[in-house]
């Protein structure tokens, strides 16, 4: 096969950039002493404090627990 010559797939597929993960926050921003947790987003206070510095797959971990933790809150 010729160096010039291209993958017929890369004819088909662009590559898609990674989505980065969005902050749960809603601006309610108030810790609960119980629990620890915040009551708008679910996350601690160590979770808020490095959002922006962990990577997708830390932040994806989070936020598959802030459903539970949110429902324990709403109790």
């Amino acid at each position: 096969m010729s160096a010039s010559r291209s993958d017929p797939v890369d004819d088909v597929f662009e590559p898609v950039a990674p989505q980065a993960i969005e902050s749960p926050c809603v601006l309610v921003c108030s810790i609960d002493t119980d629990t620890g947790w915040c009551l708008g987003c679910g996350r601690t206070r160590d979770e808020i404090a490095r959002w922006t510095a962990i990577d997708s797959e830390a932040r994806r971990a989070v936020m598959t627990v802030l459903p539970q933790r949110m429902a324990v809150l709403e109790q």
